[in-house]
């Protein structure tokens, strides 16, 4: 088995996850295992614009879009940056101001890690 990198949250995220029902929290946790783990989660996509290793979950329940962002671009940690439920019932497209949002969290994690674990990203 691959070693298990932590799962460290940016700001809010952890609360807004743990926000979500309790089946999409049982659901995407066991993405965010897979994601520690090196592999590759089933409901997982790459976010794109935002450089390579973001990744985004999404999972529907009871009429809702739930979906949870991170990132495994640090050789010894997986980040999580976001997590919302979406408003829009129009189109699949993450609205901009949560893009805008993932983008300042992203430069958040890069600080966290490099002074966490004193180096720089591996990509």
């Amino acid at each position: 088995m691959r070693p298990l990198r932590p799962l460290l949250w940016v700001a809010s995220s952890k609360r807004d996850y743990g926000q979500f029902p309790a089946r999409v929290q049982e659901t995407m946790g066991f993405e965010l295992f897979l994601a520690q783990t090196g592999q590759h989660p089933p409901s997982a996509k790459l976010l794109r614009g935002l450089g390579s290793g973001t990744v985004e979950l999404v999972e529907d329940f009871a009429g809702d879009t739930y979906r949870a962002v991170y990132t495994v671009r640090f050789a010894v940690a997986v980040y999580g940056l976001h997590a919302f439920k979406k408003k829009s019932k129009r189109g699949s497209k993450t609205p901009q101001s949560d893009i805008d949002l993932i983008k300042r969290r992203l430069r958040d994690a890069e600080r966290d890690y490099a002074q966490r674990y004193g180096q720089e990203s591996k990509l």
